[in-house]
């Protein structure tokens, strides 16, 4: 004979209050998440130092005191859209790349990942480099986590380099930390030449500085036919 089981209303009451706080969890999880984009779009406009809790307020029809509710300080708000914005720059051109062979074929994925996404930001700006504008001598935890962050993604591209090195992909004598510097610096100057000198032909001459980049540090084996030294 089966037994069945009751309930007590003590237990009941405990779990629909435990669901209760569940959902306000998530509830207030998704305000805070819906904050954050509003920020981030904010920030790509007017940079990390325009942020205030006032302006945020606005944009999203809270109150000052609501939006302040979820991060507590400005400073807070700038770091947590300074983590949202890196979590999709890492989303959008680091992990698609690891599906790539170690070697010249990741490192060749990033770099067409990291131009995938400044085509974009030519138009809406770039965090990275805006903030390090706004926040260069000025020492703090926004600046810690601005500067974290890119130190990150530079390792990270700086890794598959050494690795494109070690599966013989480059040159003996290449200079791992030159070659990854210049790489770096055409993403740099592409932001320049295209979004505030408003050059056009800046993303083939981008490209192009690429190619070049890896005829003068690949070895032959590596580079795609039609392609010599």
């Amino acid at each position: 004979m089966r037994k069945l089981l009751s309930t007590s209303q003590p237990e009941r009451d405990s779990v629909s209050s435990a669901s209760r706080g569940e959902r306000a969890l998530q509830k207030g999880q998704q305000t805070k998440q819906l904050i954050i984009d509003a920020a981030l779009g904010l920030a790509e406009q007017i940079g990390l130092e325009g942020l205030s809790i006032g302006a945020l307020a606005e944009v999203t029809h809270m109150s000052k005191s609501g939006v302040f509710a979820h991060f507590g300080s400005r400073e807070e708000l700038q770091i947590s859209v300074i983590r949202e914005y890196y979590k999709r720059f890492a989303d959008e051109v680091f992990f698609p790349a690891m599906n790539e062979p170690r070697g010249l074929p990741r490192v060749r994925a990033l770099f067409a990942n990291w131009m995938k996404r400044v085509a974009v930001e030519i138009q809406s700006g770039c965090i990275f480099i805006s903030g390090a504008v706004e926040f260069d001598d000025r020492p703090g935890p926004v600046r810690d986590a601005l500067a974290s962050s890119v130190q990150t993604w530079l390792a990270a591209m700086y890794r598959a380099v050494v690795q494109a090195k070690e599966a013989s992909h480059l040159v003996a004598d290449a200079d791992e930390q030159q070659m990854a510097f210049e790489i770096h610096g055409l993403i740099l100057a592409l932001h320049y030449e295209a979004r505030f000198l408003k050059n056009p032909g800046a993303i083939g001459r981008a490209n192009t500085g690429f190619e070049n980049i890896l005829l003068r540090y690949g070895r032959s084996v590596a580079r795609p036919s039609g392609m010599s030294r």
